[in-house]
């Protein structure tokens, strides 16, 4: 939670703070997650979760590719140490929830929050495509402009 906190603190990430980061992380139907490690300590954190209600990237892919949202996987909860950056260790992440999506038989796909450039610049330079840019309404007082984006096949 501690690396979390940071990544919160530094990048605004996650946008809203959950009242409970340890059920944030590992809540909805978790494929599989992952950590990433630098000279011995945690610094990064990944996972991969089947589509949920409310996935917009699930919907977008399936529907250009005439298949269903359970063809997909969601990759999701990445965030990197701010101090850890710079050592790819967002793409080694990534790479990790791909392979286990393809090895289901899943495509991956995800969203991002359009303020969050660095997120959306790594998913580019990894080969993603961007899918929509569509506004959800979090909350009664929230609207959020989201980035959908599919792995490349």
């Amino acid at each position: 939670m501690r690396i979390l906190a940071e990544v919160h603190a530094h990048d605004g990430y996650p946008v809203n703070w959950p009242d409970r980061p340890d059920e944030w992380l590992s809540r909805g139907s978790l494929l599989g997650s992952w950590v990433a490690e630098l000279e011995g300590g945690l610094v990064g954190h990944v996972s991969l979760a089947q589509a949920g209600d409310g996935d917009l990237a699930p919907v977008l892919w399936s529907e250009r590719h005439g298949t269903t949202r359970e063809m997909t996987a969601v990759v999701s909860r990445l965030f990197v140490a701010p101090q850890a950056r710079g050592h790819r260790i967002g793409a080694l992440l990534i790479g990790s929830a791909v392979e286990a999506a393809r090895h289901r038989g899943l495509h991956p796909v995800l969203d991002v929050v359009a303020s969050d450039t660095a997120a959306a610049a790594l998913y580019e330079r990894l080969g993603w495509e961007l899918t929509a840019t569509v506004e959800q309404e979090w909350s009664a007082h929230q609207r959020v402009t989201v980035r959908c984006y599919a792995a490349p096949s």
